[in-house]
């Protein structure tokens, strides 16, 4: 069975070849997006607006990239808030002399 990764890039890849820009063109762009998610995305993207010029491409993969960074940020803040949170409630820890 092809795992999702796989399968994900092979999509991302098929697509990419569809426009008539080579396979490593679309390995770089799977490879540089980091999830089967965020490369599904991008080839919805090759779909919808089958874009002529590689910087289109490139463009919108550092939008998806940094996209997915803020969100990674912003979970790591929540969860930051949530043990300060914890924290202000149950005090902090008393220390043994």
């Amino acid at each position: 069975m092809i795992n999702e990764w796989t399968e994900a890039k092979n999509e991302l890849v098929y697509e990419i070849k569809k426009l008539g820009f080579p396979d490593e063109f679309g390995y770089l762009i799977a490879r540089n997006l980091g999830s089967p998610k965020a490369i599904r995305r991008m080839s919805s993207y090759l779909r919808q607006v089958k874009p002529r010029k590689p910087e289109m491409i490139a463009d919108e993969m550092l939008a998806i990239m940094s996209e997915v960074q803020a969100w990674k940020q912003k979970k790591e803040s929540e969860r930051a808030n949530a043990a300060y949170n914890e924290m202000l409630l149950r005090g902090l820890p008393d220390e043994e002399d």
